[in-house]
């Protein structure tokens, strides 16, 4: 048994950079396991409205409560991932999100638990830029895209898994149950990254510990960290994100309610179509990212693609063959392939645009610009839809939204060019 374990302690020594697939499938399940009750919410839509008597906009609110915090919390993890270890930064922010889930369990109401989402968003703040860098830190460019494709697919894997099981589980035990369920996976969560999680060969613990430069004011630091806002890559970033994040999420709240309302499908039939277009988003983070890595046209190409594709499927849904159950089925899942799937080639592209030794303020910054159309855009389709009576002006405001972002980002791109 010693020769053995002397034999693969020489293994791992010979070749430690090995250790990357460990780190991509902790900081995977880290992110699915974070993101695992928030994104299973849109499944049980149908189920939290009976519960808590709510309005489509009340429901849409409730989704976005739990990504209002980030619009500055991102900013201050990334701050943070420049300056002290992923592991402690991402397993306290998910270990807070498992307290939030805990005690959002226990709320009396509907404005308690939009509070206890609230701090689920606080704690959630670290694990997508945090479980990013992590990825990027430890793969080449060759693999980057195709690794952090497998670590974004946490999301939608995690989305998929609760959308399968929440329902089940809110039918047999209540919605309070659902929230002690997605607090307990959020603890695995945190337990296996501040667990398991190493630091590449060539870097140190602490990133802190590399910064032995000039201290400068604070405000011009934050003037230095702002005029990445006038980068030609960052305007790409910004605005290809905020138009395909909204269609995500736009997907998440709309699609059951969609499919039950204006299809007369099942509430359980909807949610499992739900499940099946997650399923496919995770299948497209995969393949979207990896196509990135061998793609001559750049990263950026495919998330042009996946806005084309993203436009297509919104048309359908806005067409009278949208509302037929087969038709609508198969939309959402080639939404869900393109609308969720976009997300790996996107990160990978503003890992490698950002600064050297910015790469967490980058994260921080582009995901925090998401936030603003992830917290925005949920109840004001969901007012929308209550207004109108109608899906068809919800799922045309995300087409032109989308439109305009891919008018003006593909001349930009043929500009760099």
């Amino acid at each position: 048994m010693t020769q053995q374990a002397a034999r693969l302690t020489g293994s791992r020594a010979r070749d430690p950079w090995r250790y990357r697939w460990i780190v991509l499938g902790i900081a995977t399940f880290t992110q699915a396991a974070s993101g695992f009750l928030v994104g299973g919410l849109g499944a049980l839509g149908v189920h939290l409205q009976s519960a808590l008597d709510l309005s489509t906009a009340q429901l849409g609110l409730l989704i976005s409560a739990a990504q209002l915090v980030p619009l500055a919390g991102l900013l201050v993890a990334g701050e943070l991932l420049d300056r002290y270890s992923e592991r402690w930064v991402v397993g306290v922010g998910a270990g807070i999100v498992a307290l939030a889930l805990g005690a959002g369990s226990l709320a009396p109401g509907y404005a308690a638990l939009l509070v206890a989402l609230l701090m689920v968003g606080a704690g959630y703040s670290t694990v997508q830029p945090g479980g990013s860098k992590s990825v990027a830190s430890w793969f080449h460019a060759s693999q980057r895209g195709f690794a952090m494709g497998i670590r974004q697919a946490g999301l939608p894997l995690g989305a998929a898994l609760a959308s399968a099981v929440l329902p089940l589980v809110a039918e047999e035990f209540g919605w309070r149950a659902t929230l002690l369920t997605g607090g307990f996976v959020a603890l695995l969560g945190a337990a296996l990254f501040m667990g398991c999680y190493r630091h590449p060969p060539d870097e140190p613990d602490e990133p802190a510990q590399q910064d032995k430069g000039p201290s400068y004011p604070l405000a011009a630091q934050l003037g230095a960290r702002l005029r990445l806002l006038r980068e030609p890559s960052t305007v790409k970033i910004m605005l290809s994100g905020t138009s395909l994040i909204s269609v995500q999420y736009g997907v998440a709240v709309l699609a059951v309610l969609h499919l039950h309302q204006a299809s007369s499908v099942g509430a359980g039939q909807a949610a499992l179509v739900l499940v099946a277009s997650q399923g496919a988003g995770v299948a497209g983070r995969i393949c979207l990212a990896a196509c990135s890595d061998r793609s001559g046209s750049g990263r950026y190409a495919i998330v042009l693609v996946c806005m084309v594709a993203v436009i297509a499927g919104l048309i359908v849904l806005m067409t009278p063959a949208g509302r037929a159950p087969v038709v609508a089925s198969a939309v959402f899942v080639w939404l869900g392939f393109f609308g969720f799937g976009w997300y790996g080639p996107w990160v990978a592209y503003v890992t490698e645009a950002a600064p050297p030794g910015k790469t967490g303020f980058a994260l921080g910054l582009a995901m925090s610009v998401n936030q603003i159309a992830i917290v925005t855009v949920p109840p004001a389709l969901g007012l929308l839809v209550d207004l109108t009576s109608s899906f068809t002006p919800a799922w045309a405001l995300l087409s032109l939204l989308t439109v305009v972002a891919l008018a003006v980002t593909a001349k930009a791109e043929l500009r760099t060019r």
